[in-house]
């Protein structure tokens, strides 16, 4: 057990993680007496969520240090858990990936896990996550690194196979335990309410999540023996399965009843994460020759992300200023999926939780070394994922093509192969077309110059 845990977050200034990671490191008595880091070379950004952090701490007396640096190399030293969260300039480049993939037939929602969205982003964000590992080897060699970047599995392989040697795991928020539990719990109508969900009905629910991030499916959920996929189907046709949308109004959100209920229609099971799953997939690229009455994908919109931005700044700035009280801050936000796993493994509390790991047999016709997401016991000692059995026919073929997509982009990534880039793309569920993909590397890779490695353009 860790006495006084030091937690180093690299891209501090990420609004979607950094504000929660503050409010749960001075709420857990666990992780209240250690070490807050924050890392961002956004400067002004970084000033804010340091004082932010500075003001919450004060506010609530907690003895957690705070410190803050441009430069991760500062701060990495003595760290027992190391969180990547960082994107640059994620909400342009995914604008601009999905743009230049519109030209060329292919349509994404999303644009930052699968398809060339989730490609060119892992072009990205995955040298700088191995740069950042080659510190934590030198600095901190013992953490626990957690990948909280989009495209999780891409980022996660990378570091398990280019580096080994630390202790890594991928992580989403999509998959947050007991959360996602509670919601099938409602959905299959064991409870009405979250406060209903007690230990024992959490042991007597049975719900096994698993597949690759941001395309996982129930493949089982009992009730004391009582099977309840088609109560959670038919609730997900009634109701929006908005798990991991972050609470999105718009392409990401769109359709995703229909979308979720008529993939189970298909498979016979039920997709977790519908608004990034849809991406995965062909059917709704408005390229069939029949009117589908779900009609095509809506397209990822950047300026409403922009403005959703611009709120949340507002809002850290109100805190900062006193237009908000702080104290509204305390109420204003919840646990957070990393800091709870943090928490658990520092006090030992042996809570399970869902992360992207090696298979390691849990799925039973599935490679070992299988980078999925699944239900995991995590402690000290290391990740053991719960056994789900086997996967099931037809997701099982598009699951291999997914995570042989993911797996050819970090391999190119990390060796700079442009044949590689090419094989990744071809492999990919959303090409179709060998000249439409061509012209899509072509123009991205002129497109993102300026944030990718210059061995691209050698």
């Amino acid at each position: 057990m860790v006495q006084h845990p030091k937690v180093v977050v690299i891209g501090a200034g990420s609004l979607f993680f950094g504000r929660q990671a503050i409010w749960q490191m001075v709420h857990s008595e666990h992780l209240r007496t250690g070490t807050l880091a924050l890392v961002d070379t956004d400067a002004e950004r970084l000033e804010k969520m340091a004082a932010l952090a500075r003001k919450v701490v004060e506010h609530t007396g907690a003895p957690l240090a705070i410190e803050a640096s441009v430069k991760r190399t500062d701060v990495l030293k003595d760290a027992d858990f190391v969180v990547l969260s960082f994107a640059d300039r994620g909400v342009h480049f995914r604008g601009v990936d999905c743009d230049v993939s519109l030209k060329h037939g292919i349509r994404m929602c999303s644009g930052d896990t699968i398809g060339p969205g989730g490609i060119f982003r892992a072009m990205r964000e995955l040298p700088v996550i191995l740069k950042c590992a080659a510190d934590i080897e030198k600095l901190c060699p013992d953490a626990w690194v957690i990948n909280y970047i989009n495209p999780t599995a891409v980022g996660g392989i990378g570091m398990r196979r280019y580096a080994p040697k630390l202790k890594s795991f991928a992580l989403c928020s999509s998959q947050h335990m007991p959360r996602i539990k509670i919601a099938y719990a409602k959905r299959a109508g064991i409870i009405e309410t979250d406060e209903q969900f007690t230990p024992e009905i959490d042991e007597k629910f049975d719900l096994r999540i698993a597949g690759v991030n941001h395309f996982t499916w129930i493949l089982k959920a009992e009730f004391e023996g009582k099977d309840l996929t088609g109560v959670i189907a038919e609730a997900v046709r009634r109701d929006a399965a908005t798990e991991g949308d972050g609470g999105d109004t718009g392409a990401k959100a769109m359709s995703n009843d229909a979308i979720g209920y008529a993939l189970y229609e298909i498979f016979g099971h039920i997709p977790t994460v519908v608004g990034h799953t849809k991406e995965y997939v062909r059917f709704w690229q408005g390229l069939g020759r029949s009117t589908d009455p779900i009609g095509t994908l809506e397209i990822w919109q950047t300026a409403p992300r922009y403005e959703r931005h611009d709120e949340m700044w507002k809002q850290v700035d109100d805190f900062l200023d006193g237009g908000i009280p702080i104290s509204d801050y305390m109420t204003s936000f919840e646990p957070d999926h990393a800091t709870d796993i943090i928490e658990s493994i520092v006090a030992g509390l042996g809570k399970p939780f869902y992360i992207n790991t090696f298979n390691e047999g849990a799925v039973t016709n599935m490679a070992d070394d299988a980078y999925m997401e699944l239900l995991c016991d995590i402690d000290a000692d290391g990740i053991r994922p719960r056994p789900v059995g086997e996967f099931p026919r037809g997701l099982r073929s598009l699951t291999e093509q997914v995570l042989d997509t993911h797996e050819l982009t970090a391999e190119a990534v990390a060796t700079g192969r442009r044949d590689l880039l090419r094989r990744a793309m071809l492999t990919d569920p959303l090409a179709l077309s060998i000249p439409d993909t061509d012209a899509i590397i072509d123009e991205l890779l002129e497109a993102e110059k300026d944030a990718l490695p210059k061995r691209w353009f050698d």
